[in-house]
């Protein structure tokens, strides 16, 4: 009986530190899908993006600069034409995201604010990163009311892709300069749309 409680009391122990861990994002582990092993182009994820009213994926048209996006091209999320990252303009944010990841799902409505108040000067596009549930991805989408482009990287493509570094944990942001490079990247975290204008103030030297 004594055996059986304290096996019990490592178990819970384990389990309070996965909690406690949060979105940790691997480093590209070897266990990652690849981009071709999870759809996210087919007709039920269609459906859920329009009713969602996510706006269209695009190519930006921008040439790739050194020290900017890498030259990936990703698939839209729920379908649409696949947007190499390096193409996109700045000024521009950049949110990394994931379906279970409880601060994204905190994070996205201050997103949607800033990009329906700012978006014509400070473009935002989200990436489902390392996420092999679309359905669910789409779901958190409708949920939090995001309506700005989103692509997808199931296989983590983007970590460690040229200028691009390493990503440690989701969620995660980068702001584009006008010119293309990467100002800055680093955890996200915002917790309102005000958070994200003084970022953008700090970063990119834009008031709003």
């Amino acid at each position: 009986m004594r055996r059986s409680l304290t096996a019990l009391v490592s178990v819970l122990m384990v389990a309070g530190l996965v909690v406690l861990a949060g979105c940790t994002a691997p480093e590209k582990a070897t266990t990652s899908p690849s981009a071709s092993s999870v759809d996210v182009d087919t007709p039920t994820l269609r459906d859920m993006r329009r009713a969602a009213g996510v706006e269209p994926c695009a190519d930006g048209g921008a040439t790739a600069v050194d020290g900017g996006l890498p030259a990936l091209t990703l698939p839209c999320l729920g379908g649409g034409p696949d947007v190499d990252l390096s193409s996109l303009k700045g000024p521009l944010v950049v949110n990394l995201w994931q379906a279970f990841c409880g601060p994204c799902r905190e994070e996205m409505p201050a997103l949607q604010a800033f990009y329906a108040d700012h978006g014509d000067q400070v473009g935002v596009v989200g990436i489902d990163y390392q996420d092999v549930q679309p359905e669910a991805a789409l779901q958190l989408v409708k949920k939090t009311g995001v309506t700005y482009p989103l692509v997808a990287d199931p296989g983590g493509d983007l970590n460690g892709n040229g200028a691009f570094p390493r990503v440690r944990g989701l969620p995660y942001l980068a702001f584009v300069d006008a010119d293309g490079s990467l100002a800055w990247v680093g955890a996200g975290g915002v917790s309102s749309e005000q958070e994200l204008v003084d970022l953008v103030h700090e970063h990119l030297g834009i008031d709003l």
